[in-house]
C-alpha cells in the first residue's frame, strides 16, 4: 500500500513513523512534510495544504492507495471532497462532517441532538449577548472562538473583562461569532476515535497539557506536552467515550446526510457529574495524539485504510502497549504570542540516540546553507516510552537535555502529577 500524508508538523511526522512501522504500508509519501520527515519518507512540494486540486495532482502522480489528511485547516476546505469525487480512499472527513470542528456552534447543535452530555453553552453574535451569557454562567469565565484557532481561540479567565474582550474579539473576525460555556472542574482526558461513518474504535486516552508554563500557568497554546496512559481514570473510559459521545455522533452525523469519516477527537473533562464534553476536532491531535499512536500496537496503516473504505467493523477493539508514553515540546523563544523563527537547532542526533525516546519535528526548516532552523511556534516534540510514567517523564527529559535552541522554551512537569499520584477524579454524584 502506498499512503499520501498531508501536513507539516509533528502530528505528520508521528503518522508518518507509524504508517512506515505497518508492514501492508510499502511506501509513504509527505506534502510538503518537514525536515524530520524527509530523513524517513520522500517529501513532495505543497505550498499550500488546503489547495485541492494541487493534492489531487499530488495523489495522481504516485497513484497512492490511501490519503491521510493531517490538519484540520485542508479538511475544513473540503481538500478530502476532492480527492473521494476522483475515486482515492480518504482518511479524513468532508468539509461538511469536518465541520465538527470548524465551528464550536454546530457541534453543540449535533450534541444536543445526539443527547451527548457536554457545558452548557450560549452561541453569541452580539456584544451585549456575550455580556448576558457571561452573567449567566459566571466565573470562572469560558470563552471559544467559534471557528478554528489552532488551539488558541480559547480563554479561560475569572476577569470577566479579559473574557469580554476576548469575545469582542472573537466578533470582530468575518463572521464572528462565539460561544460562551460554563466552567467544568475536572481533569481534561483525550480520546482519538478512529471512525468510518458508521463503526468506532477508541485509541488509549491521553492528557495535554494547553498552558505554557508549569503549574497550567500562563497563555493557552497548542499544547506543551502530553502523556498515556492516565493511571487515575475510570478503566473503561476509552469504551465509555464510544458508547455515550462517540457512537451517537456519528450515528447522528450519518442521519444527517453527513457520514464522519476519520478521527474524531473528543476532548473531555471527568466531572463530579460523569464526563462532559469540552469540544470536538476532526484530525489527530498534537501532542497528545502522538501518546496515543506511540501506544497503538494495532498496524496504522491497515486501520486508517479499513476506516477509509468503510472496513471497520473488520477490526475488534484495537491493541496497545502496556508501556507509558511522555511528549515534551520545545517552544521557540516568544511562543505562543510571537514565536521567533530562523534559530539554529541542534543536539538532534544525541536527543535521538537517547534509548526509549525519539524525536519529531513540528516547526523546523532547513535554511540556505542546508542547516536546521525553527519554523514555527512549537519547534520539536521529544516522544519517551517507559516501564511507567516517572520512567518515560525521565528519559524524554533526558534527551531533550541534549537539544539546543536559542530561546528555546519547555515545561518541565509534564505527566508529573500523574506520575506522583497526584491527579484525582471527584466521586461522581448520585
Amino acid at each position: 500500500m502506498k499512503v499520501l500524508v498531508v501536513g507539516s508538523g509533528a502530528r505528520e511526522h508521528a503518522l508518518v513513523r507509524s504508517l512506515l512501522a505497518d508492514p501492508s504500508v510499502a511506501e509513504v509519501i509527505a506534502a510538503p512534510g518537514n525536515p524530520g520527515i524527509a530523513a524517513i519518507a520522500a517529501c513532495e512540494l505543497l505550498a499550500d495544504a488546503t489547495d485541492a486540486t494541487a493534492v489531487v495532482a499530488l495523489a495522481a502522480r504516485h497513484t497512492v492507495d490511501l490519503v491521510v489528511v493531517g490538519p484540520e485547516a485542508p479538511l475544513v476546505a473540503g481538500v478530502a471532497d476532492a480527492l473521494r469525487a476522483q475515486g482515492y480512499a480518504v482518511y479524513g472527513p468532508d468539509a461538511a462532517a469536518a465541520h465538527l470542528e470548524g465551528s464550536k456552534a454546530f457541534a453543540k447543535a449535533v450534541m444536543a441532538s445526539a443527547g451527548v452530555p457536554t457545558a452548557l453553552a450560549h452561541v453569541c453574535t452580539t456584544p451585549a449577548e456575550v455580556e448576558l451569557a457571561l452573567d449567566a454562567l459566571g466565573s470562572p469565565y469560558v470563552v471559544k472562538d467559534d471557528g478554528l484557532a489552532a488551539g488558541k481561540g480559547v480563554v479561560v479567565t475569572t476577569d470577566r473583562t479579559e473574557a469580554l474582550a476576548h469575545g469582542l474579539a472573537c466578533l470582530d473576525k468575518p463572521g464572528g461569532q462565539l460561544v460562551v460555556e460554563e466552567y467544568l472542574d475536572g481533569p481534561e482526558v483525550s480520546v482519538f476515535c478512529i471512525c468510518d461513518g458508521t463503526e468506532v474504535r477508541a485509541l488509549a486516552p491521553a492528557q495535554d497539557f494547553k498552558r505554557v508554563g508549569d503549574g497550567d500557568a500562563g497563555p493557552n497554546t497548542g499544547g506543551m506536552g502530553a502523556y498515556s496512559p492516565l493511571p487515575w481514570a475510570p478503566p473503561k473510559l476509552a469504551q465509555e467515550v464510544i458508547d455515550t459521545v462517540a457512537q451517537p455522533v456519528i450515528d447522528e452525523m450519518r442521519r444527517r446526510g453527513t457520514p464522519f469519516v476519520g478521527t474524531l477527537y473528543v476532548g473531555l473533562a471527568l466531572t463530579a457529574r460523569g464526563l462532559r464534553v469540552v469540544e470536538f476536532n476532526c484530525r489527530f491531535g498534537d501532542p497528545d495524539g502522538q501518546a496515543s499512536l506511540e501506544r497503538l500496537v494495532t498496524p496504522l496503516g491497515g486501520l486508517l485504510y479499513a476506516a477509509a473504505t468503510g472496513r471497520l467493523a473488520e477490526f475488534d477493539d484495537l491493541h496497545h502497549h502496556s508501556d507509558a508514553v511522555v511528549v515534551v515540546v520545545e517552544a521557540a523563544a516568544g511562543y505562543p504570542g510571537s514565536p521567533r523563527t530562523g534559530d539554529a537547532i541542534s543536539g538532534l542526533v544525541e536527543a535521538d540516540a537517547t534509548e526509549g525516546a525519539y524525536v519529531l519535528h513540528a516547526g523546523t526548516r532547513r535554511d540556505e546553507a542546508g542547516l536546521l532552523v525553527s519554523s514555527g511556534g512549537r519547534v520539536l516534540n521529544v516522544v519517551a516510552r517507559g516501564a511507567d510514567l516517572a520512567e518515560a517523564r525521565h528519559t524524554a527529559y533526558l534527551a531533550l537535555s541534549n537539544v539546543s535552541l536559542a530561546g528555546g522554551h519547555h515545561r518541565t512537569d509534564i505527566a508529573l502529577a500523574a506520575a506522583r499520584g497526584e491527579v484525582t477524579v471527584k466521586e461522581r454524584a448520585g
